[in-house]
């Protein structure tokens, strides 16, 4: 990335309900060949180094090809490798500050990544100048681009997966950070996803693994379980 480019970069979790500054267009996207999971630990945002909160990563579909158990996972939660997430694109003048901003926002374990995703452009996001100059896939008469994206990959340091759900349940109803609660993180995800459900080759896309992990973080918030 040169001072001359804008930067469009991809938002599947947090970024989703709380964007990166400077952005001048937020447009919904669909990401093929990756599954959302809660399975990097946090210590500088959700969690402590003493008691470690639980943030999503995407797992790819080569990785999830050389695992097993990453293979179980995916079956188990119909196995969908579309994901729901946001791009941004950031104006060239302010795309350093940005990157800089979200390299530190990020260190937990993620590194910067490419990936292509299909967008879901409103006649308003066509008109965007840095929109108009991207190509339409045929098949589907979508716009797409190669994006940034922050990914934990599975040999960093705070990788925990393959993880029970239950596991990973009780961590976030229990777990606090510098930056919240970990269930607030999980909570604003989940509703931000189904404010935008998208509907993708003829079927809603939906995130079952979230939902059922939702709903089970709620079943212990109810019942005040201790760290």
């Amino acid at each position: 990335m040169t001072r001359q480019e804008g930067l469009w970069v991809l938002g599947y979790g947090s970024l989703i309900y709380k964007p990166p500054p400077h952005y001048t267009l937020r447009v919904p996207a669909v990401i093929s060949g990756f599954m959302r999971r809660f399975w990097q630990s946090s210590t500088d945002h959700r969690g402590t180094e003493q008691n470690p909160g639980r943030v999503v990563t995407l797992i790819s579909e080569r990785d999830i090809r050389a695992s097993r158990e990453f293979q179980q996972d995916l079956k188990h939660y119909n196995d969908s490798l579309t994901t729901i997430g946001v791009v941004y694109y950031i104006p060239p003048e302010k795309a350093n500050e940005v990157k800089d901003y979200l390299d530190v926002r990020e260190k937990g374990g993620y590194t910067l990544h490419k990936v292509e995703v299909d967008l879901e452009t409103t006649p308003e996001d066509e008109m965007h100048p840095a929109v108009e100059q991207l190509p339409i896939r045929p098949s589907s008469n979508r716009r797409f681009l190669i994006t940034h994206v922050y990914i934990g990959q599975v040999t960093n340091d705070s990788f925990v997966g393959p993880e029970p759900l239950g596991k990973t349940a009780h961590v976030i109803a229990t777990s606090v950070g510098p930056s919240g609660s970990n269930y607030d993180y999980l909570k604003h995800l989940h509703q931000s996803l189904k404010d935008m459900e998208m509907i993708h080759d003829a079927r809603v896309i939906d995130d079952e693994y979230l939902d059922e992990l939702f709903i089970e973080v709620n079943k212990l918030k109810s019942q005040k379980v201790r760290p």
